[in-house]
């Protein structure tokens, strides 16, 4: 088999690329299941990364690219289902809990969130699994709301499946360039998060300012 970290340039053979350069090395398709699995679980492991690296791995004969893609894949639903496990066994009864805890919100915007997800569930896990950020943290209110775990499982891995292909293939076709991937999705990372904590900002803007003119309604003689 030949050596992934051999054909690495020396500064990402020591970071992230390294790490799962030397799992593919090691444990082959599995390997990159494995790397794949945990980037799920803890999202700052960039899959942009990881995927393209894959790719690159196909191409240099150290993984065949029907694998690298079956295993990655096999890979995301597996770090999808510990997630969705971990939505479930918090329940709802504590997510309204803990919500009803926070500041700046109420029961009923949960109450409309959970009818939302009721309504589009389905699509939010299928096209959320090729959003970066919330590729992984779509999984949780699938749990919370108990969605049937084959219907999960199944849009998990068609989005998977189309995320991951995509990836893999383009490091397989970049070759040395495989890491101008990161570059590009990277940036598509940092805008839907600048986008999310937009939403949120403008969120708790909305939810301030009518507490404040009543505040001030109620102090005018």
């Amino acid at each position: 088999m030949n050596s992934l970290l051999l054909a690495l340039p020396q500064e990402p053979a020591d970071g992230v690329a390294g790490w799962a350069a030397d799992l593919v090395d090691t444990l082959g398709g599995p390997g990159a299941g494995l790397a794949i699995a945990l980037e799920n679980l803890f999202p700052p492991l960039p899959s942009e990364v990881i995927l393209p690296l894959t790719g690159f791995a196909a191409g240099q004969g150290v993984i065949s690219p029907a694998s690298a893609i079956f295993w990655t894949t096999l890979g995301s639903v597996a770090g999808a289902a510990a997630l969705y496990w971990i939505g479930m066994l918090f329940g709802r009864e504590r997510m309204h809990a803990l919500w009803a805890r926070l500041p700046l919100v109420r029961s009923s915007d949960l109450e409309r969130t959970e009818a939302w997800f009721a309504r589009h569930g389905t699509k939010a896990v299928l096209f959320g699994r090729m959003v970066p950020v919330f590729r992984s943290l779509i999984s949780v209110p699938a749990g919370l709301e108990r969605m049937p775990l084959p219907t999960f499982l199944g849009l998990t891995a068609v989005g998977s499946l189309a995320w991951n292909s995509a990836l893999v293939m383009a490091g397989y076709w970049l070759g040395d360039q495989w890491d101008a991937v990161e570059t590009y999705v990277g940036l598509l990372s940092k805008a839907v998060l600048i986008l999310a904590l937009a939403a949120l900002a403008l969120y708790v803007v909305v939810r301030v300012r009518p507490s404040n003119g009543r505040a001030q309604h109620r102090r005018t003689p």
